[in-house]
């Protein structure tokens, strides 16, 4: 089996589309479609059709393309079920604990609500790949605007206990000003500090600074690390509940 190949490229303001292309059948995915123009424009310089679309939650700058792709390519269209009724746009759903099949491979579907309730990411095992929306960024998480803090933590634990070298794509670059914030709070974090050198570095150049990997954010991201008693101290919340260090985090980070 070929492995698979990817493309990132930036969409819209700050956006990262994603498309996932197997040389063996030809199936070409997108991961969230937030614009059609770009998604398409890719897809012609590299002469691949669109066979699927998967969906990681309903917010506009992540289905936007969506009805312009499917009507292009007759794409099959993938979603949480969560949200299938309120979009319209989905021709199989899903949820978490389940599975399906593209292109030969498993593709597992984690339930990660929090940022949206019907928020899910896709792992395929085979290929130590997660495509994980607006759940986990580099070195930070969404906001939280639909669940709970106590939900988006379990996400991120569920995201956490991936394996190390699972190779992440998240939805945005955001990761500068994530790194910013992280310092500010995990300052004797010295990976972190390392880390931080590394994306101004890339930034400065116009290079992405995903994917990421699980293994790096389980060592640097603060929001993967609530539970953890250096950052604790660090926040003045030793032995805290981490689902409220967590919640301590997000709104710290929203205020930043």
């Amino acid at each position: 089996m070929a492995p698979l190949e990817i493309v990132q490229f930036p969409a819209r303001s700050d956006n990262y589309a994603v498309l996932v292309h197997d040389p063996d059948s030809g199936a070409t995915v997108t991961i969230d479609a937030p614009e059609a123009a770009s998604i398409a424009a890719a897809l012609k310089e590299r002469d691949w059709g669109l066979t699927d679309i998967f969906v990681t939650h309903k917010h506009f700058d992540h289905v936007e393309g969506v009805p312009a792709l499917r009507e292009s390519y007759s794409a099959r269209t993938i979603g949480p079920r969560k949200s299938a009724a309120a979009t319209g746009l989905y021709d199989q759903t899903v949820g978490g604990g389940e599975s399906f099949t593209w292109a030969g491979r498993r593709v597992e579907v984690i339930a990660t609500p929090g940022h949206t309730l019907d928020h899910v990411a896709y792992y395929l095992p085979q290929d130590e790949l997660a495509f994980v929306g607006d759940t986990l960024f580099a070195l930070g998480c969404g906001r939280v605007f639909e669940g709970t803090p106590e939900e988006m933590w379990a996400s991120l634990k569920a995201l956490r206990e991936l394996p190390d070298d699972t190779k992440v794509y998240c939805g945005h670059e955001y990761t500068l000003a994530n790194a910013e914030f992280a310092a500010s709070v995990d300052p004797e974090n010295a990976a972190l500090a390392e880390r931080k050198r590394e994306i101004e570095a890339l930034r400065e150049e116009g290079k992405p600074t995903l994917p990421t990997t699980i293994a790096v954010e389980k060592a640097t991201n603060p929001f993967l690390r609530a539970d953890d008693a250096q950052l604790q101290k660090a926040l003045g919340m030793e032995g805290a509940e981490p689902a409220a260090v967590f919640a301590e985090l997000r709104q710290r980070k929203d205020r930043f």
